[in-house]
């Protein structure tokens, strides 16, 4: 059985907070995103918290990309969970240029790399902070 897979964990810092606080806004961004990772979108649920932030996911054929929002503060945090060939760093990436962060922190961590022992290893971490801006 083929269990591999690659999940990739987002923060995004300094984005505009009335975009991290729009429902439909984020849903067509991260079906976007999605599909920018070559995979394949089954289905959406998105829920706006009141006063404010947002919680949302996208199911994918190949697993799931997910997003929380605090726009308080300007940050987000996201999920690539993909199986495949689907590409979760190229949604990543997408995602904090379409929210205009200004700081993005991404982790790779390959997951389910069975019969190793360990299942879980932690394949790449970057921090990337566009010039003049930043949470």
């Amino acid at each position: 059985m083929q269990t591999h897979s690659r999940h990739v964990l987002a923060e995004y810092r300094g984005c505009p907070r009335a975009l991290l606080d729009d429902p439909p806004a984020l849903e067509a961004l991260m079906r976007a995103a999605a599909e920018r990772a070559g995979a394949t979108v089954v289905g959406a649920l998105f829920h706006r918290f009141s006063p404010h932030g947002v919680s949302g996911v996208v199911v994918i054929a190949e697993s799931h990309v997910s997003i929380h929002t605090w726009p308080e503060h300007g940050y987000a945090a996201a999920d690539f969970y993909t199986c495949s060939d689907a590409r979760p760093l190229d949604a990543a990436r997408f995602l904090g240029e379409a929210l205009e962060a200004g700081v993005v922190e991404t982790m790779e961590v390959e997951r389910g790399r069975l019969p190793e022992r360990r299942m879980m290893a932690l394949t790449r971490h970057a921090v990337t902070e566009r010039s003049g801006e930043g949470g």
